[in-house]
C-alpha cells in the first residue's frame, strides 16, 4: 500500500504566527522550531500510515520554499519531495493513481475564516475563491486534485477551523486538531505529546478505512476569484481565460479539474509577483 502525505506548516503543532513560518530566506527567527514541529507531525502521520499497513510513504514538503523537512529526521523508508516548483498537482505533487490514500498535514483554513490560525488561500492577493459555487481554499484544492487522480484524502492535521473545513468537504475524513484559533495570530496550543498520538491514530484509522474518493470533482469547472486590490485584478485580467466582472472579481470556466487547477496555479504565480507601482 502506498500513501502520500502533503505537508504544510501553518496548521502544525505549536505554530501560531508568520514569525515562525517564514523560513530562512526572510530570516524568521522561530523557523527552526516550526520546522521541528512540522517534522514531528509528519513523522506521527507516517507512523500512523505504517501501522495501517502502508509499505511506502511519500511526503511532499508543500510549505513555502519546500525546504522545511529534513530527510534524515523522517521515519526510515520515507521518500521526500523537497524544493519548490509550480507543477500541475501543486501541493499534492507526487500523487498517483496507485496511491491508496492521501493525508494532509499542517494545512490551514481558507482566507477569511474566523478564529483560524494564519488563514489564507495560496497567496496574499486572494481575498476569496469559489469553485463551482463552493468557497475554496488550499484544503479544497488538495482534496479535488487527489480525487481527480482517484485518490481519497483520508485524514487532515490542522487547527480546529481547518479540520471543520475539511469535514464540510469530506464528512468521513479523519481529523487531528493541533490547536484552537483565538485570532489570526493567537491560538490555544495542544502539547506535542498529545498531538503526536492523535495524529498517529487518526491517520491510522483513515488509511484503514480508505475507499475510493467520496469527493465529487465534477466535469466543467466554474471559478470565481476576488482579489484584495484592483491592481491584482488588473494583472489577472491579462491572463487568457479570465473575465472581469468588477474591480475585484474575475471568473473563468474550464473543461475539467486538471486544466482549472493548472490555470489557478498560473494565476497564483501572477498574484504572488504583483506589486504596487505607485
Amino acid at each position: 500500500m502506498r500513501v502520500l502525505i502533503s505537508a504544510d506548516m501553518e496548521g502544525c503543532t505549536g505554530v501560531a504566527t508568520w514569525g515562525q513560518c517564514g523560513g530562512p530566506a526572510i530570516a524568521k527567527h522561530d523557523w527552526e522550531f516550526a520546522r521541528r514541529m512540522m517534522t514531528h507531525d509528519v513523522n506521527s502521520a507516517i507512523r500512523g500510515a505504517h501501522t495501517a499497513g502502508a509499505a511506502h510513504v511519500v511526503v511532499k514538503d508543500s510549505h513555502g520554499s519546500g525546504k522545511n523537512l529534513l530527510v534524515d529526521e523522517l521515519e526510515p523508508g520515507t521518500e521526500l519531495i523537497s524544493g519548490n516548483c509550480w507543477m500541475e498537482d501543486g501541493m499534492v505533487q507526487g500523487v498517483a493513481e496507485d496511491h491508496a490514500a492521501a493525508v494532509l498535514v499542517g494545512y490551514h483554513a481558507r482566507a477569511g475564516t474566523p478564529h483560524a490560525v494564519m488563514e489564507h488561500t495560496m497567496v496574499d492577493g486572494v481575498h476569496r475563491l469559489w469553485v463551482n459555487g463552493t468557497e475554496a481554499g488550499e484544503i479544497y484544492l488538495a482534496i479535488a486534485t487527489c480525487a481527480s487522480r482517484g485518490v481519497p484524502v483520508v485524514a487532515i492535521v490542522s487547527d480546529a477551523a481547518g479540520c471543520h473545513e475539511a469535514k464540510e468537504l469530506v464528512p468521513s475524513i479523519h481529523a487531528a486538531v493541533t490547536k484552537h484559533g483565538m485570532g489570526r495570530y493567537l491560538a490555544r496550543l495542544l502539547h506535542p505529546d498529545s498531538t503526536g498520538r492523535l495524529i498517529r491514530d487518526q491517520v491510522r484509522d483513515g488509511v484503514l478505512a480508505a475507499t475510493r474518493p467520496s469527493f465529487e470533482v465534477g466535469a466543467k469547472q466554474e471559478i470565481k476569484l476576488e482579489t484584495k486590490s484592483t491592481e491584482q485584478a488588473d494583472a489577472i485580467a491579462e491572463i487568457e481565460g479570465w473575465k472581469r466582472s468588477d474591480g475585484y472579481t474575475l471568473t473563468s470556466e474550464w473543461p475539467d479539474w486538471s486544466v482549472a487547477h493548472s490555470q489557478l496555479l498560473v494565476t497564483f504565480q501572477v498574484l504572488a509577483s504583483s506589486w504596487t507601482r505607485g
